[in-house]
């Protein structure tokens, strides 16, 4: 959500909108060319996708009768990341891409963001980085483990719920508009 807010493209790459993990692949199953090559394996970011929650039928990748097994085995518990389980759920990290893609859109729609955009970092009270894409819009993170306060504005768009005062749960990201 907050590599949305930055000025630039932004790159969804298969499963972050799902919030995926990467997982461990088991050392029998690596099928990327660069592990045989030289040790690095980037297959435990290309496992299928789950799209049901049913591990029975590969989390719905392959639903056809006769499907083979997928190139890569499916990890323990996939099912608990479903799209079906996220798309009823408004929190769920699917929900929350989809939110930030749309708020995007309308925020070049209306001109809050433009091509001359660019991006000052500012670290504050230690962990809280900001980064002030223009003198209207700010990506707040909070980096530690301790609550921050977000900078004065409105909150647009956060990970998750803010609490009564304004103040961010750790490791967590929101978009302000300033006043």
């Amino acid at each position: 959500m907050a590599l949305l807010g930055l000025p630039g493209a932004a790159y969804l790459y298969q499963g972050q909108e799902l919030g995926l993990p990467e997982v461990d692949v088991p050392v029998q199953a690596p099928v990327d060319p660069m592990w045989a090559r030289g040790g690095v394996c980037r297959d435990g970011t290309r496992v299928p996708l789950p799209w049901t929650e049913d591990g029975a039928r590969n989390v719905g990748f392959s639903v056809a009768e006769t499907a083979a097994d997928p190139w890569l085995p499916v990890p323990e518990g996939w099912g608990a990341h479903a799209v079906q389980r996220q798309q009823q759920d408004a929190t769920s990290a699917l929900s929350l891409t989809k939110a930030a893609l749309e708020l995007r859109r309308q925020l070049w729609k209306n001109e809050v963001f433009t091509a001359d955009d660019g991006g000052i970092w500012r670290v504050k009270a230690g962990n809280l980085l900001i980064c002030e894409r223009n003198e209207h819009f700010h990506v707040a993170v909070a980096i530690g483990t301790e609550p921050k306060q977000l900078p004065a504005g409105t909150v647009l768009l956060s990970a998750a719920p803010l609490a009564a005062d304004g103040w961010r749960q750790p490791n967590n990201a929101a978009w302000v508009l300033q006043d």
